[in-house]
């Protein structure tokens, strides 16, 4: 995705929200659609054009009047398309479609299966679930969602999928077998890092709120007074008002201070498809899945320290945090797409990007980012260690001169220490022995055994 189509959606989205605020929906639906076209693998963009779709027909669930026959010439390109394995194609189609009935199922399904098929399982998930919104009990479409919430880690949910599917059908020992699977690849692959590092935690884990006052079957917030149970009130009044995307987010909100992150993602999820597309909304949404992949994250790494010999554990971690990484990245790049201003995230973007290795990317946000004067020290060394590995050295040099003119002594040591250390190299290679000299002097005033700085000096005094 180039830079200019990535700048035309953004553009699209603005006018789509102002739109929006204004009841505009046709207007909206065309911008949004202008998104998706130009960023396909953006979800924020499918929801929002999704949300102002369903609002632009009430909520009716049908769509507009004689949708049926409409929809005929399109589901047509969309055989066609598939027979060619065409899946942009079916995708745009699909679109289409959904614009004149988005509680369409089948056209939801066709939009799952395409983005999977072009890499965008986000939106791949996102379509598959709109879809069983609507056909709950389609097989098919409960067994691709299935197997797209086991390619993600998201076990929990795939083993939901696999429960629905043996409900439908009891005898389906398949389905049972799937379940059985999921449950033990969870243990072993992720060894229960949701929730507990052992059963034993499981089993001491204190119940919430909800679950205290809950009796043995039936309903469980219908038994409890109000007051008592601060999950049961927002369940009560989410039934009362389910179009009010606030108290989803309240719900949520106590489910994330809970520590139930999967419960509090649902919630938020559908604060925001009420929203339509809501972009702080969106970032509560982002911040909380953040949240479940560093606990794993962390929960995992423990793990490993106990068993430092596991190497399939090893690299389970090791993919965990690589997933991690790409997920920080693809919410801040959207973020500094949405506020070209901010220049703390512009620098936290750089910093994941730098991990790995994109310096050519790296280096404008961190241009950018050094016009802030807390972030300029920090920004100058990360810009000069970019130069560095591209192998651009006076670059280099120029940003590690200015940064250690600007770092603090005793509050960025660390910093201090990067700068001299470097410069030092750098005159060495030039043969500038005196400037060298004068570097690993002060690398060493403050750090005497810091990395090979002390023998660098010797050997360049002859000692």
């Amino acid at each position: 995705m180039g830079p200019d189509k990535k700048k035309i959606a953004a553009a699209s989205w603005k006018r789509g929200s102002e739109a929006m605020a204004k009841e505009d929906w046709d207007y909206a639906v065309d911008m949004f659609t202008q998104c998706v076209l130009f960023d396909p693998a953006n979800l924020m963009y499918r929801q929002s054009l999704r949300g102002v779709e369903y609002r632009k027909y009430g909520n009716n669930k049908t769509g507009a009047r004689f949708a049926g026959p409409k929809l005929m010439g399109i589901r047509g390109m969309i055989k066609k398309a598939r027979m060619q394995k065409n899946w942009e194609q079916i995708d745009h189609q699909a679109e289409a479609g959904l614009q004149i009935n988005p509680w369409d199922a089948q056209l939801n399904a066709d939009v799952g299966e395409a983005c999977h098929e072009r890499g965008f399982d986000e939106v791949a998930v996102f379509s598959y679930e709109k879809a069983i919104e609507v056909d709950p009990n389609n097989k098919d479409m409960l067994k691709n969602l299935a197997a797209l919430y086991e390619d993600r880690g998201d076990y929990d949910k795939a083993i939901g999928a696999w429960t629905r599917l043996a409900k439908l059908d009891p005898n389906d020992q398949a389905a049972n077998r799937r379940i059985t699977d999921l449950h033990t690849k969870k243990v072993t692959h992720r060894g229960g890092y949701d929730d507990a590092q052992s059963t034993k935690e499981v089993r001491a884990q204190p119940k919430s709120a909800y679950e205290q006052y809950a009796p043995a079957g039936g309903r469980q917030d219908d038994s409890v007074a109000p007051g008592e149970s601060a999950e049961a009130d927002l369940q009560h009044a989410i039934r009362k008002d389910p179009n009010n995307k606030q108290l989803y987010q309240k719900l949520a909100d106590l489910y994330r201070r809970e520590d139930r992150l999967d419960e509090a993602m649902a919630q938020f999820q559908k604060a925001l498809e009420l929203s339509g597309g809501d972009p702080s909304v969106r970032e509560q949404l982002e911040d909380t899945e953040i949240q479940r992949m560093r606990k794993n994250v962390d929960l995992a790494s423990e793990k490993l320290k106990a068993t430092p010999d596991d190497e399939a554990l090893k690299q389970q971690v090791a993919a965990m945090k690589g997933e991690f990484l790409k997920r920080e990245i693809q919410v801040l790049q959207s973020r500094v797409e949405r506020n070209p201003k901010d220049l703390q995230k512009k620098f936290d973007l750089a910093q994941r990007l730098m991990k790995f290795k994109k310096w050519d990317q790296a280096i404008p946000l961190l241009q950018a980012a050094s016009a802030n004067n807390k972030l300029e020290p920090e920004a100058r060394v990360m810009l000069g260690e970019c130069f560095l590995s591209n192998n651009q050295k006076p670059l280099a040099a120029r940003q590690f001169e200015t940064a250690v003119k600007l770092v603090n002594v005793h509050e960025q040591a660390d910093l201090f220490l990067k700068c001299h250390y470097v410069l030092g190299r750098l005159a060495e290679e030039k043969g500038d022995v005196e400037a060298a000299v004068n570097h690993y002097t002060d690398v060493l005033s403050l750090d005497y055994g810091y990395r090979d700085a002390r023998s660098r000096m010797e050997k360049l005094q002859g000692g």
